[in-house]
């Protein structure tokens, strides 16, 4: 025997398209408006018929009572079927509509009604409130069911009470009108509940259009996994909306830029300052893989605009591959100056080779000096002058790959600087793009010279000045030299140019200090840099001039040293 299928159990629910649960639900909250606001409605349209039924009945008992005649009548007759207080009695009932005029006397006793058998009987209402002097209404239940009724004294002439009116409305007739308003009320709630499904569909399909016809479920996933990619990337990214103001950054974000949470809701310029940074995310630089400099980082920023009219902004930190490729280019210089060097010295050698083999010794033996002395003249010009070994280092192979280029590298007589700087890092790096900006300039030019002169200006400020005998810079482009991303060099090998001048102003900057760039006599360019808080202890310059060169920056400065061109002066 076969096993019975396991029955399926049919599961109702809310459907997962956005599209479809908006709609369902503003149709919901539409037809619960429309209930509400019916029964709302109707609960005082009852009411409110109830007593426009007793107060129109209290006045028909009130103008009835008004006739003199009826008072007079009920004194002197009987009360019969044929009498004339229910002849008056019945002419008001049919001329008002009402559904009975009863007159009674002051023992209860009608006088008329419209049933002629209970003529001449006591009411079966207690008429004690009227007879007393007290206009009454209210819903009653008597022998003709149950009616609005109104309650007046009857008074004679001289104002005595001879008896009471009591007139009733038809309790069903009131019922006829509340039942009458509510097709009309339903007709009212309908028509809002098509305005209000209509509405509904509209900005239900707005919705799918802005959720991508997305279900809740899935869009609370997707953001979920934004969060996580955007925290968990590294590459800072920055989202901005139609006005600018920050609404959005990741993890990297805050580190490249050095912000916190506090910025958000700001505008670039509140929580950047002015800067290129600010002018690249902000959409007024144009291009793509645009370079800036934020602090000791350099940055690669790239815009994409957002259909709400924002935009996000993407940050890579290029500061580390900036570092390298600076190094790649230094090696390859110090390839290229070790080739001059490999095949200088071969020519040497054959030179030496061949007074040897002519038996001209005292000319090999002078030859030889003069060579060894070139080197020797070289490493101590700059050693002697320079006290760190970074910086010193730095100037013999500067030297070195100029003299490749044909360019003469000149230390000033006028340096001297001490072994003790607080950044000694920093002006390497200071040095290093000016001399090699210089280098670039005049390279190729007749008489090409670059002097560096780097001394203690003060007991704690140095001053660094590079000239070189190039084109010169126009003066209308001496600030815009230091922008990010600007240059008229060919692109190199391992990325952009643009860097080497504003990272200077930077370095220079962040110790108090200035960058300035003129045009010195003769023409060409000479900047300027002044560190005034880059000495450790005052008086160091002057201690550092009697101080012997160490061992590590001799040995440095030998390894990488060449001759320089002589002094064209």
């Amino acid at each position: 025997m076969s096993p019975t299928p396991p029955t399926r159990r049919l599961r109702f629910g809310l459907p997962r398209r956005v599209f479809a649960q908006v709609l369902l639900m503003q149709v919901a909250i539409a037809a619960g408006v429309a209930v509400l606001a019916t029964g709302l409605f109707l609960a005082p349209l009852s009411d409110q018929l109830d007593d426009q039924a007793m107060r129109r009945a209290l006045a028909i008992a009130q103008t009835t009572a008004a006739q003199p005649s009826i008072a007079e009548d009920l004194r002197h007759s009987r009360p019969t079927v044929d009498g004339p207080v229910q002849r008056e009695a019945e002419r008001i009932r049919r001329a008002s509509g009402a559904e009975y005029v009863v007159i009674m006397n002051k023992e209860g006793v009608r006088w008329s009604h419209t049933d002629p058998g209970e003529v001449g009987r006591i009411v079966s209402t207690d008429p004690s409130e009227a007879l007393a002097g007290h206009e009454v209404m209210g819903i009653d239940s008597g022998t003709l069911g149950r009616s609005a009724r109104g309650k007046v004294p009857l008074r004679d002439a001289q104002g005595d009470i001879v008896g009471a009116v009591s007139v009733g409305i038809e309790y069903d007739s009131v019922r006829a009108r509340l039942i009458h308003a509510i097709p009309g009320l339903f007709a009212y709630a309908g028509g809002a509940l098509a305005v209000g499904a209509l509405a509904a569909y509209l900005i239900s399909r707005r919705v799918q259009r802005q959720t991508r016809d997305l279900a809740f479920s899935d869009i609370s996933g997707l953001l979920s996994e934004r969060e996580a990619m955007l925290h968990g990337i590294r590459e800072g990214v920055v989202a901005l909306d139609r006005s600018g103001r920050i609404r959005l950054l990741n993890d990297e974000a805050h580190r490249l830029l050095g912000i916190g949470d506090e910025v958000i809701g700001q505008s670039l310029d509140d929580a950047l300052g002015p800067g290129r940074t600010t002018d690249v995310l902000a959409g007024r630089a144009t291009g793509t893989d645009l370079l800036t400099v934020r602090g000791q980082r350099v940055l690669i920023a790239n815009r994409m605009p957002t259909d709400d009219g924002g935009a996000v902004a993407t940050l890579r930190d290029r500061t580390e591959l900036e570092q390298l490729g600076r190094e790649l280019d230094s090696t390859r210089g110090l390839i290229d100056a070790l080739r001059a060097q490999d095949h200088e010295h071969a020519n040497r050698m054959h030179t030496l080779l061949g007074l040897l083999e002519l038996e001209m010794f005292d000319d090999a033996v002078e030859f030889v000096g003069e060579v060894v002395g070139d080197h020797r003249a070289t490493a101590e010009q700059v050693t002697e002058k320079v006290h760190d070994p970074l910086l010193a280092a730095l100037l013999v192979g500067k030297a070195t790959v100029a003299a490749e280029r044909g360019v003469a590298l000149w230390i000033s007589d006028r340096t001297l600087l001490p072994d003790r700087l607080i950044d000694p890092r920093g002006l390497v790096t200071i040095v290093g793009n000016l001399v090699d900006n210089a280098v670039d300039a005049v390279a190729g030019t007749p008489h090409a010279r670059v002097e560096v002169d780097v001394r203690a200006a003060d007991d704690r400020t140095v001053e660094l000045r590079v000239r070189d005998t190039g084109p010169g810079i126009p003066a209308a482009r001496r600030e815009l030299i230091f922008t990010e991303g600007w240059s008229t060099k060919k692109l190199p090998s391992h990325g952009k140019r643009g860097i080497g001048l504003p990272l200077v102003r930077r370095l220079a900057e962040r110790q108090g200090g200035s960058v300035h760039v003129g045009e010195p006599d003769g023409g060409g360019a000479e900047f300027t840099v002044l560190l005034p808080e880059a000495i450790t202890d005052p008086g160091l310059a002057q201690e550092a001039t009697e101080a012997p060169m160490t061992t590590t920056a001799n040995t440095a400065a030998g390894a990488m040293a060449t001759p320089t061109k002589e002094d064209p002066r």
